[in-house]
Protein backbone atom coordinates (compact mmCIF):
# COMPACT_ATOMS: atom_id res chain seq x y z
CA UNK A 1 0.00 0.00 0.00
CA UNK A 2 1.55 3.31 -1.08
CA UNK A 3 2.28 6.01 1.48
CA UNK A 4 2.87 9.66 0.75
CA UNK A 5 3.20 12.96 2.54
CA UNK A 6 0.37 15.03 1.12
CA UNK A 7 0.19 18.80 1.01
CA UNK A 8 -2.67 20.79 -0.49
CA UNK A 9 -2.15 21.66 -4.15
CA UNK A 10 -4.96 23.60 -5.70
CA UNK A 11 -6.19 25.68 -8.58
CA UNK A 12 -8.59 28.10 -7.00
CA UNK A 13 -11.11 26.07 -5.01
CA UNK A 14 -10.24 22.82 -6.83
CA UNK A 15 -7.63 20.58 -5.16
CA UNK A 16 -5.55 18.02 -7.05
CA UNK A 17 -5.23 15.48 -4.23
CA UNK A 18 -7.19 14.44 -1.16
CA UNK A 19 -5.93 13.42 2.27
CA UNK A 20 -7.30 10.03 3.42
CA UNK A 21 -6.79 10.58 7.14
CA UNK A 22 -8.24 14.06 6.93
CA UNK A 23 -11.30 12.81 5.04
CA UNK A 24 -11.79 10.08 7.63
CA UNK A 25 -11.67 12.65 10.43
CA UNK A 26 -14.13 14.91 8.62
CA UNK A 27 -16.63 12.05 8.54
CA UNK A 28 -15.98 11.26 12.21
CA UNK A 29 -16.55 14.92 13.11
CA UNK A 30 -19.84 14.97 11.15
CA UNK A 31 -20.93 11.82 12.97
CA UNK A 32 -20.24 13.45 16.32
CA UNK A 33 -21.99 16.67 15.26
CA UNK A 34 -25.18 14.80 14.37
CA UNK A 35 -27.54 14.92 17.38
CA UNK A 36 -28.37 11.64 19.06
CA UNK A 37 -31.98 10.53 18.59
CA UNK A 38 -34.42 10.79 21.47
CA UNK A 39 -34.83 7.01 21.24
CA UNK A 40 -32.04 4.82 19.91
CA UNK A 41 -33.31 3.04 16.76
CA UNK A 42 -33.84 -0.65 17.43
CA UNK A 43 -34.25 -3.65 15.15
CA UNK A 44 -32.97 -4.05 11.62
CA UNK A 45 -33.91 -0.50 10.59
CA UNK A 46 -35.69 0.84 7.51
CA UNK A 47 -34.21 0.29 4.06
CA UNK A 48 -32.94 3.47 2.41
CA UNK A 49 -31.38 4.33 -0.93
CA UNK A 50 -29.26 7.48 -0.99
CA UNK A 51 -28.07 8.67 -4.39
CA UNK A 52 -25.10 11.01 -4.13
CA UNK A 53 -23.96 9.72 -0.74
CA UNK A 54 -20.27 10.68 -0.74
CA UNK A 55 -20.31 14.47 -0.54
CA UNK A 56 -22.18 17.51 0.71
CA UNK A 57 -25.77 17.04 1.73
CA UNK A 58 -25.88 13.48 0.43
CA UNK A 59 -23.10 12.51 2.83
CA UNK A 60 -24.91 14.35 5.61
CA UNK A 61 -28.09 12.44 4.72
CA UNK A 62 -26.22 9.15 4.98
CA UNK A 63 -24.68 9.85 8.38
CA UNK A 64 -27.84 11.43 9.80
CA UNK A 65 -29.92 8.52 8.50
CA UNK A 66 -27.61 6.07 10.23
CA UNK A 67 -27.69 7.89 13.54
CA UNK A 68 -31.23 9.23 13.68
CA UNK A 69 -33.16 6.48 11.88
CA UNK A 70 -30.89 3.44 12.01
CA UNK A 71 -31.09 2.98 8.26
CA UNK A 72 -29.64 0.10 6.27
CA UNK A 73 -29.57 -0.09 2.52
CA UNK A 74 -27.68 1.15 -0.51
CA UNK A 75 -25.54 4.24 -1.00
CA UNK A 76 -24.65 5.32 -4.56
CA UNK A 77 -21.90 7.73 -5.63
CA UNK A 78 -19.42 8.25 -8.45
CA UNK A 79 -15.80 8.55 -7.31
CA UNK A 80 -12.34 7.96 -8.74
CA UNK A 81 -9.95 5.36 -7.34
CA UNK A 82 -6.34 6.18 -6.39
CA UNK A 83 -3.68 5.90 -9.09
CA UNK A 84 0.09 5.98 -9.06
CA UNK A 85 0.05 9.73 -9.69
CA UNK A 86 -3.03 10.87 -7.79
CA UNK A 87 -4.88 10.05 -4.64
CA UNK A 88 -8.47 8.94 -4.85
CA UNK A 89 -11.14 11.62 -4.81
CA UNK A 90 -12.16 12.87 -1.39
CA UNK A 91 -15.53 11.17 -1.75
CA UNK A 92 -13.78 7.81 -2.14
CA UNK A 93 -12.07 8.23 1.24
CA UNK A 94 -15.20 9.65 2.88
CA UNK A 95 -17.14 6.60 1.69
CA UNK A 96 -14.57 4.24 3.22
CA UNK A 97 -14.85 6.11 6.52
CA UNK A 98 -18.65 6.05 6.40
CA UNK A 99 -18.58 2.29 5.80
CA UNK A 100 -16.47 1.86 8.95
CA UNK A 101 -18.99 3.86 10.99
CA UNK A 102 -21.87 1.79 9.60
CA UNK A 103 -20.12 -1.44 10.55
CA UNK A 104 -19.43 -0.17 14.05
CA UNK A 105 -23.09 0.84 14.36
CA UNK A 106 -24.14 -2.63 13.22
CA UNK A 107 -25.98 -1.38 10.12
CA UNK A 108 -25.90 -3.15 6.76
CA UNK A 109 -24.94 -0.54 4.17
CA UNK A 110 -23.82 -1.39 0.64
CA UNK A 111 -21.78 1.25 -1.21
CA UNK A 112 -21.93 1.27 -5.00
CA UNK A 113 -19.64 3.34 -7.21
CA UNK A 114 -20.90 4.23 -10.67
CA UNK A 115 -23.14 6.35 -12.86
CA UNK A 116 -26.44 6.91 -11.05
CA UNK A 117 -28.01 8.14 -14.30
CA UNK A 118 -27.55 4.75 -15.98
CA UNK A 119 -30.10 1.96 -16.10
CA UNK A 120 -27.24 -0.42 -15.29
CA UNK A 121 -26.95 1.17 -11.85
CA UNK A 122 -30.73 1.19 -11.39
CA UNK A 123 -30.89 -2.53 -12.14
CA UNK A 124 -27.99 -3.26 -9.80
CA UNK A 125 -29.71 -1.38 -6.99
CA UNK A 126 -33.05 -3.06 -7.65
CA UNK A 127 -31.40 -6.49 -7.62
CA UNK A 128 -29.75 -5.73 -4.27
CA UNK A 129 -33.05 -4.59 -2.75
CA UNK A 130 -34.65 -7.84 -3.87
CA UNK A 131 -31.83 -10.15 -2.86
CA UNK A 132 -30.37 -8.51 0.23
CA UNK A 133 -33.01 -6.24 1.73
CA UNK A 134 -36.21 -8.24 1.52
CA UNK A 135 -37.63 -6.66 -1.61
CA UNK A 136 -38.84 -3.49 0.12
CA UNK A 137 -37.51 0.07 -0.03
CA UNK A 138 -38.72 2.55 2.59
CA UNK A 139 -36.83 5.77 1.72
CA UNK A 140 -35.01 7.32 -1.22
CA UNK A 141 -32.90 10.47 -0.82
CA UNK A 142 -31.82 12.04 -4.11
CA UNK A 143 -28.80 14.39 -3.94
CA UNK A 144 -27.07 14.61 -7.30
CA UNK A 145 -25.01 17.48 -8.70
CA UNK A 146 -23.40 16.59 -12.02
CA UNK A 147 -22.02 18.39 -15.07
CA UNK A 148 -23.64 16.05 -17.59
CA UNK A 149 -26.14 13.22 -17.97
CA UNK A 150 -26.69 10.65 -20.70
CA UNK A 151 -30.34 9.73 -21.25
CA UNK A 152 -30.51 5.92 -21.21
CA UNK A 153 -33.44 5.88 -23.64
CA UNK A 154 -31.99 8.08 -26.37
CA UNK A 155 -28.26 7.98 -25.71
CA UNK A 156 -28.24 11.80 -25.82
CA UNK A 157 -25.74 13.44 -23.46
CA UNK A 158 -26.82 16.72 -21.88
CA UNK A 159 -24.49 19.27 -20.23
CA UNK A 160 -25.48 21.64 -17.43
CA UNK A 161 -24.30 25.24 -17.30
CA UNK A 162 -24.23 27.97 -14.66
CA UNK A 163 -25.71 30.98 -16.46
CA UNK A 164 -28.26 33.70 -15.84
CA UNK A 165 -31.37 33.78 -17.99
CA UNK A 166 -32.22 36.79 -20.16
CA UNK A 167 -29.16 38.95 -19.68
CA UNK A 168 -25.58 38.82 -18.48
CA UNK A 169 -24.99 38.97 -14.75
CA UNK A 170 -22.17 40.84 -13.06
CA UNK A 171 -21.61 39.95 -9.44
CA UNK A 172 -19.05 40.35 -6.71
CA UNK A 173 -16.85 37.36 -6.11
CA UNK A 174 -14.26 36.18 -3.59
CA UNK A 175 -10.95 34.67 -4.61
CA UNK A 176 -7.65 33.94 -2.88
CA UNK A 177 -4.28 34.52 -4.52
CA UNK A 178 -1.38 32.05 -4.41
CA UNK A 179 -0.38 33.32 -0.96
CA UNK A 180 -3.91 32.98 0.37
CA UNK A 181 -4.62 36.72 0.37
CA UNK A 182 -8.33 37.39 -0.21
CA UNK A 183 -9.43 39.46 -3.17
CA UNK A 184 -12.92 40.79 -3.81
CA UNK A 185 -13.57 41.41 -7.46
CA UNK A 186 -16.34 41.15 -10.00
CA UNK A 187 -17.10 38.49 -12.54
CA UNK A 188 -19.50 38.69 -15.47
CA UNK A 189 -21.36 35.63 -16.70
CA UNK A 190 -23.00 35.71 -20.10
CA UNK A 191 -26.66 34.74 -20.45
CA UNK A 192 -28.00 31.32 -21.37
CA UNK A 193 -28.08 30.74 -25.10
CA UNK A 194 -29.71 28.22 -27.40
CA UNK A 195 -30.85 25.20 -25.43
CA UNK A 196 -28.74 25.90 -22.31
CA UNK A 197 -31.81 25.94 -20.08
CA UNK A 198 -33.23 22.71 -21.48
CA UNK A 199 -29.85 20.98 -21.23
CA UNK A 200 -29.40 22.04 -17.61
CA UNK A 201 -32.91 20.94 -16.69
CA UNK A 202 -32.25 17.57 -18.36
CA UNK A 203 -29.21 17.08 -16.09
CA UNK A 204 -30.22 18.71 -12.82
CA UNK A 205 -34.02 18.62 -12.92
CA UNK A 206 -36.32 15.85 -11.81
CA UNK A 207 -36.10 13.49 -14.80
CA UNK A 208 -33.60 11.07 -13.27
CA UNK A 209 -35.23 11.19 -9.82
CA UNK A 210 -38.56 10.26 -11.40
CA UNK A 211 -36.84 7.56 -13.44
CA UNK A 212 -35.44 6.02 -10.25
CA UNK A 213 -38.86 5.98 -8.59
CA UNK A 214 -40.54 4.55 -11.71
CA UNK A 215 -37.85 1.89 -12.09
CA UNK A 216 -38.15 0.70 -8.50
CA UNK A 217 -41.94 0.87 -8.61
CA UNK A 218 -41.91 -1.19 -11.80
CA UNK A 219 -39.96 -3.88 -9.96
CA UNK A 220 -42.53 -3.83 -7.13
CA UNK A 221 -39.96 -2.64 -4.58
CA UNK A 222 -41.63 0.39 -3.00
CA UNK A 223 -42.88 -0.42 0.47
CA UNK A 224 -46.16 0.82 1.91
CA UNK A 225 -45.66 4.43 3.00
CA UNK A 226 -42.50 4.78 0.89
CA UNK A 227 -41.12 8.34 1.11
CA UNK A 228 -38.63 10.10 -1.12
CA UNK A 229 -36.94 13.50 -0.89
CA UNK A 230 -34.81 15.37 -3.41
CA UNK A 231 -32.41 17.88 -1.90
CA UNK A 232 -32.59 21.42 -3.23
CA UNK A 233 -31.56 25.02 -2.52
CA UNK A 234 -33.14 28.44 -2.98
CA UNK A 235 -30.61 30.81 -1.46
CA UNK A 236 -30.38 34.56 -1.06
CA UNK A 237 -31.66 37.36 -3.30
CA UNK A 238 -27.99 38.37 -3.53
CA UNK A 239 -27.20 35.25 -5.59
CA UNK A 240 -30.59 34.79 -7.24
CA UNK A 241 -29.64 36.08 -10.71
CA UNK A 242 -26.97 33.42 -11.20
CA UNK A 243 -28.68 30.72 -9.16
CA UNK A 244 -32.41 30.59 -8.47
CA UNK A 245 -33.33 32.77 -11.47
CA UNK A 246 -30.68 31.20 -13.68
CA UNK A 247 -30.31 27.88 -15.46
CA UNK A 248 -29.77 25.94 -12.23
CA UNK A 249 -32.86 27.58 -10.77
CA UNK A 250 -34.86 26.37 -13.76
CA UNK A 251 -33.64 22.86 -12.99
CA UNK A 252 -34.60 23.24 -9.33
CA UNK A 253 -38.07 24.43 -10.34
CA UNK A 254 -38.41 21.31 -12.50
CA UNK A 255 -37.26 19.19 -9.55
CA UNK A 256 -39.96 20.73 -7.36
CA UNK A 257 -42.64 20.24 -10.02
CA UNK A 258 -41.54 16.61 -10.29
CA UNK A 259 -42.02 16.24 -6.54
CA UNK A 260 -45.67 17.27 -6.85
CA UNK A 261 -46.25 14.75 -9.63
CA UNK A 262 -44.50 11.95 -7.75
CA UNK A 263 -46.28 12.82 -4.52
CA UNK A 264 -49.70 12.41 -6.10
CA UNK A 265 -48.71 9.11 -7.72
CA UNK A 266 -47.06 7.62 -4.62
CA UNK A 267 -49.93 8.65 -2.38
CA UNK A 268 -52.33 6.85 -4.68
CA UNK A 269 -50.28 3.69 -5.19
CA UNK A 270 -48.43 2.97 -1.91
CA UNK A 271 -49.70 5.61 0.49
CA UNK A 272 -46.34 7.31 0.05
CA UNK A 273 -44.93 10.79 -0.30
CA UNK A 274 -42.44 12.79 -2.37
CA UNK A 275 -41.01 16.15 -1.30
CA UNK A 276 -38.15 18.45 -2.05
CA UNK A 277 -36.04 19.49 0.91
CA UNK A 278 -34.73 23.05 0.66
CA UNK A 279 -31.45 23.14 2.54
CA UNK A 280 -29.44 26.05 3.84
CA UNK A 281 -26.09 27.33 2.61
CA UNK A 282 -22.93 25.28 3.06
CA UNK A 283 -19.44 25.08 1.62
CA UNK A 284 -19.51 22.15 -0.81
CA UNK A 285 -17.54 21.13 -3.86
CA UNK A 286 -20.54 22.10 -5.98
CA UNK A 287 -21.29 25.45 -4.35
CA UNK A 288 -17.75 26.80 -4.64
CA UNK A 289 -18.10 26.66 -8.45
CA UNK A 290 -21.00 29.14 -8.47
CA UNK A 291 -20.02 32.82 -8.98
CA UNK A 292 -20.68 34.89 -5.88
CA UNK A 293 -21.48 31.95 -3.60
CA UNK A 294 -18.06 31.93 -1.92
CA UNK A 295 -18.39 35.60 -0.98
CA UNK A 296 -21.98 35.16 0.15
CA UNK A 297 -21.22 32.13 2.31
CA UNK A 298 -18.24 33.80 3.97
CA UNK A 299 -20.36 36.86 4.75
CA UNK A 300 -23.20 34.69 6.03
CA UNK A 301 -20.80 32.99 8.43
CA UNK A 302 -19.55 36.42 9.47
CA UNK A 303 -23.11 37.33 10.45
CA UNK A 304 -24.19 34.05 12.06
CA UNK A 305 -20.98 32.59 13.44
CA UNK A 306 -21.71 29.31 15.25
CA UNK A 307 -25.45 29.78 14.63
CA UNK A 308 -24.88 28.67 11.03
CA UNK A 309 -26.51 25.24 10.89
CA UNK A 310 -24.22 22.51 9.46
CA UNK A 311 -25.61 20.07 6.86
CA UNK A 312 -25.66 17.05 9.16
CA UNK A 313 -27.93 18.83 11.64
CA UNK A 314 -30.21 19.95 8.83
CA UNK A 315 -30.47 16.41 7.50
CA UNK A 316 -31.11 15.08 10.99
CA UNK A 317 -34.20 17.32 11.00
CA UNK A 318 -35.23 15.97 7.58
CA UNK A 319 -34.94 12.36 8.73
CA UNK A 320 -37.02 13.15 11.81
CA UNK A 321 -39.77 14.53 9.59
CA UNK A 322 -39.65 11.66 7.10
CA UNK A 323 -39.77 9.00 9.80
CA UNK A 324 -42.49 10.69 11.87
CA UNK A 325 -40.23 11.46 14.81
CA UNK A 326 -41.20 15.09 14.19
CA UNK A 327 -44.18 16.56 12.32
CA UNK A 328 -43.73 16.89 8.56
CA UNK A 329 -43.88 20.64 7.94
CA UNK A 330 -44.28 21.90 4.37
CA UNK A 331 -44.43 25.36 2.82
CA UNK A 332 -47.13 26.46 0.38
CA UNK A 333 -45.21 24.79 -2.47
CA UNK A 334 -45.08 21.43 -0.69
CA UNK A 335 -41.40 21.74 0.26
CA UNK A 336 -39.64 20.91 3.52
CA UNK A 337 -37.78 24.06 4.54
CA UNK A 338 -34.50 23.60 6.37
CA UNK A 339 -33.21 27.06 5.39
CA UNK A 340 -35.30 29.36 7.59
CA UNK A 341 -32.28 30.20 9.72
CA UNK A 342 -30.48 31.48 6.61
CA UNK A 343 -33.31 33.40 4.96
CA UNK A 344 -34.62 35.18 8.06
CA UNK A 345 -35.15 38.85 7.21
CA UNK A 346 -32.68 40.16 9.79
CA UNK A 347 -29.97 37.75 8.66
CA UNK A 348 -30.40 38.61 4.99
CA UNK A 349 -30.43 42.34 5.75
CA UNK A 350 -27.14 42.03 7.65
CA UNK A 351 -25.53 39.98 4.88
CA UNK A 352 -26.74 42.45 2.23
CA UNK A 353 -25.20 45.35 4.15
CA UNK A 354 -21.88 43.56 4.33
CA UNK A 355 -22.11 42.57 0.66
CA UNK A 356 -22.38 46.22 -0.36
CA UNK A 357 -19.43 47.16 1.84
CA UNK A 358 -17.22 44.25 0.76
CA UNK A 359 -13.96 45.16 -0.96
CA UNK A 360 -10.51 43.63 -0.87
CA UNK A 361 -9.62 46.11 1.88
CA UNK A 362 -12.70 45.46 4.03
CA UNK A 363 -13.48 41.79 3.51
CA UNK A 364 -11.41 40.54 6.45
CA UNK A 365 -13.66 42.50 8.84
CA UNK A 366 -16.92 41.43 7.19
CA UNK A 367 -16.56 37.72 6.42
CA UNK A 368 -15.23 34.76 8.37
CA UNK A 369 -12.42 34.08 5.93
CA UNK A 370 -10.47 31.72 8.17
CA UNK A 371 -13.55 29.52 8.53
CA UNK A 372 -14.33 29.63 4.81
CA UNK A 373 -10.80 28.75 3.69
CA UNK A 374 -10.62 25.93 6.20
CA UNK A 375 -14.01 24.60 5.06
CA UNK A 376 -12.81 24.53 1.45
CA UNK A 377 -9.66 22.65 2.44
CA UNK A 378 -11.65 20.22 4.60
CA UNK A 379 -13.62 19.23 1.51
CA UNK A 380 -10.40 17.48 0.48
CA UNK A 381 -9.26 16.36 3.91
CA UNK A 382 -6.87 19.22 4.64
CA UNK A 383 -6.92 21.75 7.49
CA UNK A 384 -8.55 19.16 9.75
CA UNK A 385 -7.66 19.51 13.45
CA UNK A 386 -5.80 16.54 14.87
CA UNK A 387 -4.19 15.39 11.61
CA UNK A 388 -0.40 15.34 11.30
CA UNK A 389 0.16 16.54 7.75
CA UNK A 390 3.93 15.99 8.00
CA UNK A 391 3.41 12.22 8.31
CA UNK A 392 3.15 9.84 5.37
CA UNK A 393 -0.32 8.38 4.92
CA UNK A 394 -1.60 5.35 3.01
CA UNK A 395 -3.48 6.47 -0.09
CA UNK A 396 -4.46 3.12 -1.62
CA UNK A 397 -7.61 2.70 0.46
CA UNK A 398 -10.00 0.08 -0.99
CA UNK A 399 -13.62 0.77 -1.80
CA UNK A 400 -15.89 -0.80 0.84
CA UNK A 401 -16.57 -4.42 -0.11
CA UNK A 402 -19.92 -6.08 0.42
CA UNK A 403 -20.52 -9.78 0.79
CA UNK A 404 -23.67 -11.50 -0.47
Amino acid sequence: MSERVLTPRNRGFLFLDSHPAGCEQVVADMWQACPDPACVPEGVGPVALIIGSSAGYGLAATLAGLKRAGIRGIMVSFEKAPTERRTATAGWYRTAATADIARTAGRDLVFLNGDAFSDTMKNQVADLIEQRFGGRLDYLIYSVAAPRRTDPDTGTTYASVLKPIGQANRTKTLLFDDQGVPEVGEVETGPAEGDDVEQTVAVMGGADWERWVDHLAGRGLLGDGFATAALSYIGSPLTAAIYRQGTIGAAKAHLEATALTLNERLNRTVGGRAVTSVNGAAVTQSSTAIPGIALYTGLLRGVLGEDMVPPVRQLAALWDQLTGAAPLTLDDEGRVRLDNWELADDVQAAVAERWEAATTNTIADLADLAWFRAEVQRLYGFSVPGIDYTAAVATDIPWPAHTP
